[in-house]
């Protein structure tokens, strides 16, 4: 079985019944494999959401990557309304929630910070393109827990028109 197949299973599990059932056994039973094969990949529990918080992070860069607009700000804003528009969102919201350790979160948090200085100096208006990208995490928020409030695209248009 692949590591991205267990994290899968265990993001599942996660959104199906909650941080309390994350456990290795019912992470294992999931995926249809041994607890043997999971240990494989993931020693503990700790090193499990590791892993998805790392796979997080790694999907989000990606994201922006593959955006391909004329400044990061603008393609941290397509990522952004990509990954909720796409229920990529939904990811984030279970994983974080499962980290229960703080230290668990550091390698999020010191991504989030890459993500809010990166490109800041290439841009044309860089205190305008700090207030969109933490409007972006205003939408990730809000999107997280009351979707339905938010006209998404006009959200996007106007966060777009900022800059």
């Amino acid at each position: 079985m692949r590591r991205d197949e267990l994290l899968d299973a265990a993001e599942a599990l996660l959104q199906d019944q909650g941080a309390q059932a994350l456990t290795l056994a019912a992470v294992a039973e999931r995926a249809g494999v041994s607890k043997g094969g999971l240990l494989y990949h993931f020693s503990t529990k700790e090193a499990l959401v590791k892993g998805m918080i790392e796979r997080l992070i790694a999907d989000f860069d990606a994201l922006i990557e593959a955006q391909g607009e004329s400044t990061y700000t603008r393609s941290y804003v397509a990522a952004t309304f990509e990954a909720v528009e796409t229920g990529r969102l939904r990811r984030w919201a279970v994983v974080t929630g499962a980290a229960g350790d703080p230290a668990l979160l550091a390698p999020l948090r010191e991504a989030m910070a890459r993500w809010m200085r990166q490109g800041l100096d290439d841009e044309p208006d860089p205190p305008a393109s700090q207030i969109v990208r933490l409007a972006c995490e205003g939408v990730w928020e809000v999107a997280t827990h009351c979707s339905a409030i938010v006209d998404f695209a006009a959200v996007r248009a106007r966060l777009l028109a900022l800059l």
